[in-house]
């Protein structure tokens, strides 16, 4: 569906001149996700860190002709372009998607839309997935992609809505008062879903009254609200709900596993090793059992709050006990992989639509640079659309994206291969995974990035475990939403004009640098930082174009620096004259460097005696510019040292002043590292440089912030054995078994980055909720544990080093070392593995 620019600048009240008519089918929010120029409106949105209008130029270059503003800027330059004036450009943003909503309260045959409405402190997006699975073989559903319950995530996931759809699923996320009476408007929802109300997320109430007020706006015109009976009586007991989400009737569908008077009473629940039954006791006085594939209480919990939505859309119990046998674990996150022949695999199969299309699409672009792209993709199915219509989309999708590869697989692209082959540069169309198999071999993959996009019945994890680059079961999980979220935490603690530097040196502290720099130049940080010239060189060839800072330089390395456009830092004499005499040689002017100060740390950096020839030089020879200047706290994490932390700062000024006055033009300045950001604010400057920070090791204790671990080394267990007291355990003898135990054995020894010094109990690891202590020496490719205690262990059960549930800084101070020293340790013989949420 398509609005004439002329009716959205009425629809949201804005002023302006339209120069040319446009019909808009796409809202852009971010200038780096551009797919449809000519028919997509950008809205210059504000945040913290970002200025919207700051990207209007690099849009508008990107074929963007259409803008919604809230700032007076000069758009002569901007020829043949719609910029629409209004007061607030996330509020014109929402109010465009309230009125698309409002186009959909009848379907064509006359019947209303009806929309499910999600919110709660956990499980939205288990509840909103598992939902799509349970309903739709009947319905032609829309919902948000992924986690999109933003203030903006929610209008671009209503936008979506068209005449073809029977149900929309939407869920709505919240962070503080007045925000869900914005997106009330624009879901509208029918049902309501209240999954439960628990502390997540309280920053931004002062109580959990507040909190429960602001959700329940949501549903204060629903038809019916479904929620655990012990969370509305809470929701009750704090707000004083009024009449309309208590007064009885169908007007709210409750369950409990305690209350009998619940609507869905779980009156038994049963868990067993792979599935749970659950006895399910219903008001008009029923009873039935479901069973489900899962055992954790969230699952459950989840599950019947399903339960409850599939009785208000009217299925037989005979249909729900079918169906929520079926269900299946919702991946919440895309994988990235390393695989055969210098390939990575992408796999976001767990569901296949256009709008989560487009998202892995959207990602593959992200993290492929300037590699060689291939989509391996199935047929689409129940979308709303005609086949016909759905494949040209999908096909203009992938032009789009300048996709080098599309393999098809299933009957639907089979038969409508040829609306892709001038929209790819190769095509190969396959009847059924099987067939792929018979006639594709591994060596037809080589330097590519390759995504896997299948509806769940053509199972692809087929295709992805032929891929997998096969090594031992030791891997180092990186989680590229938690190092997004670590960013912006930063991010939120600067000063608007203070800029980000990231250190990506030894290879991103063993998270793998060219992955962890196409993330940072995604979500624009604007410098990075390598040890070696080597190290930068892998990056440019990565299709990495930030500015990248060479911290060690050598001659022999001067000619690779140059052609690969790296600026070296400049610390010495010695180094200095050997580059401008390089410089020289090749009539390079201007070139940009880095000057390091030592004021303090007596490592690298000239000394304040040599600052003032050092700036004469710069200024006399012409051969550099300095981009930066900069120096080393030494201690800023260290209270006891905080004295000192701040006399290095002020001595750093000093010599950048004396710098400044030579060389007659301003550069940046920075000093301050991750912990230096929030235990030293006043020292920001022009930049600060962010190292182990970003993978969520906060070394400056700091209480004010929450950090997420973003490195999660693991293994499993190879083999369980029952040992009497009084033998010994591995290498020397060294691990005495003082009673009979189990002890087992895990995939992962020194030669991996488990420290020998963990062993003998000194360290220990986490398996099934539980930490277990190590018998015996570390060995070079195993390690023992005793699971004596542990219940239900088994073989191939994951083992956790280091991550969510044992940090880094623990294993750490077992070792008596630092973070930085565990995680660079990590070999590179583990594996990577990137998901993002």
């Amino acid at each position: 569906m398509s609005y004439p620019i002329k009716n959205i600048a009425t629809i949201i009240q804005g002023t302006g001149s339209l120069l040319v008519d446009a019909d808009i089918e796409y809202l852009l929010t971010d200038s780096r996700k551009i797919t449809f120029p000519s028919a997509s409106l950008f809205f210059a949105l504000h945040s913290n860190r970002r200025n919207g209008h700051s990207f209007i130029q690099e849009v508008y270059e990107r074929g963007v002709r259409n803008f919604v503003i809230d700032e007076n800027i000069d758009t002569s330059n901007f020829i043949h372009a719609n910029f629409i004036q209004v007061k607030d450009t996330l509020i014109a943003l929402q109010t465009l998607a309230a009125h698309h909503r409002n186009q959909f309260h009848q379907l064509p045959n006359g019947n209303y839309l009806p929309v499910i409405g999600i919110t709660g402190s956990n499980g939205k997006t288990i509840v909103k997935e598992w939902l799509y699975q349970l309903l739709h073989n009947n319905y032609t559903i829309v919902r948000s992609p992924r986690s999109y319950n933003s203030q903006i995530g929610v209008p671009l996931s209503v936008w979506q809505i068209n005449s073809q759809h029977t149900l929309g699923i939407f869920e709505a996320g919240i962070s503080t008062i007045g925000e869900m009476e914005k997106l009330e408007p624009i879901i509208q929802p029918t049902i309501g879903v209240l999954t439960s109300l628990g502390n997540a997320h309280n920053e931004g109430f002062a109580s959990l009254r507040e909190k429960a007020i602001e959700k329940l706006k949501l549903f204060q015109y629903s038809d019916v609200i479904i929620c655990q009976k012990d969370s509305l009586e809470k929701v009750v007991q704090l707000t004083g709900a009024d009449k309309h989400l208590i007064k009885g009737g169908f007007d709210y569908f409750t369950w409990s596993k305690t209350d009998s008077t619940a609507k869905l009473f779980a009156s038994s629940i049963v868990k067993n090793t792979n599935q749970t039954d659950i006895h399910f006791t219903t008001y008009y006085n029923s009873s039935y059992i479901i069973t489900i594939p899962f055992t954790d209480d969230a699952s459950i919990d989840n599950a019947i709050t399903c339960c409850c939505v599939l009785h208000t859309v009217d299925f037989s119990e005979e249909d729900i006990i079918q169906r929520m046998a079926l269900l299946q674990p919702v991946e919440m996150r895309m994988q990235l992989k390393k695989a055969v022949n210098n390939c990575y695999v992408i796999n976001d199969s767990y569901s296949n639509d256009i709008s989560s299309l487009s998202i892995a699409l959207d990602y593959l672009k992200q993290q492929s640079g300037n590699n060689s792209t291939t989509v391996i993709l199935s047929d689409i199915l129940q979308s709303g659309l005609a086949e016909e219509n759905l494949y040209k989309q999908v096909a203009k999708e992938l032009k789009q994206r300048n996709i080098h590869q599309l393999i098809g697989i299933g009957e639907q692209l089979n038969k409508y291969s040829a609306l892709f082959n001038k929209a790819v540069q190769q095509t190969v169309f396959y009847n059924s995974v099987e067939d792929f198999f018979a006639q594709v071999n591994t060596h037809q993959f080589k330097d590519e990035f390759i995504l896997l996009k299948g509806a769940r019945r053509f199972a692809f994890e087929r295709i992805n475990d032929w891929l997998e680059y096969k090594v031992h079961q030791t891997v180092l999980e990186i989680n590229l939403s938690a190092i997004v979220h670590n960013l912006k935490t930063y991010q939120n603690h600067l000063q608007k004009e203070t800029k980000v530097m990231a250190m990506v040196k030894a290879f991103s502290y063993g998270s793998g640098s060219a992955e962890i720099a196409r993330l940072l130049q995604f979500h624009k940080v604007d410098y990075l930082a390598v040890a070696y010239i080597d190290e930068g060189i892998e990056l440019r060839k990565a299709g990495i174009s930030l500015p990248i800072m060479v911290m060690n330089i050598d001659e022999a390395g001067f000619h690779a620096l140059v052609e690969n456009n790296l600026e070296p830092e400049i610390y010495s004499f010695n180094i200095y004259q050997s580059f401008h005499q390089y410089l020289l040689q090749q009539g390079i002017s201007k070139f940009p460097v880095h000057i390091k100060l030592n004021t303090g740390m007596n490592r690298l950096g000239f000394d304040a005696f040599e600052v003032e020839n050092m700036a004469t030089l710069l200024q006399q020879n012409n051969t550099m510019v300095v981009q930066s200047v900069f120096s080393h706290l030494t201690s800023s994490e260290d209270v006891t040292d905080d004295v000192f932390t701040l006399h290095q700062a002020n001595f750093f000024l000093q010599l950048c002043s004396t710098i400044q006055n030579i060389l007659r033009y301003n550069f940046i300045k920075h000093i301050s590292n991750s912990a230096a950001v929030f235990r030293h604010s006043s020292l920001q400057m022009n930049m600060i440089r962010l190292g182990i920070g970003l993978y969520g090791v906060d070394s400056s204790n700091s209480q004010q912030i929450q950090l997420q671990p973003a490195a999660t080394l693991k293994t499993t267990i190879a083999q369980i054995r029952n040992v009497q007291k009084g033998n010994t355990v591995g290498y020397n003898r060294k691990g005495i078994v003082e009673k009979d135990s189990k002890i087992a054995t895990i995939r992962i020894g020194y030669a991996d980055g488990f420290s020998r010094k963990l062993g003998n109990g000194i360290g220990s690891v986490f398996v099934n909720g539980q930490l277990v202590k190590t018998i015996g020496n570390i060995c070079m490719d195993m390690a023992m544990i005793d699971v004596t205690d542990i219940p239900d262990v088994k073989e191939g059960d994951v083992v956790e080093i280091f991550g969510n549930h044992l940090s880094v800084q623990q294993v750490a101070a077992w070792c008596g070392t630092i973070s930085y020293e565990i995680m660079t340790s990590v070999s590179q013989r583990v594996k990577r593995i990137y998901v993002e949420e």
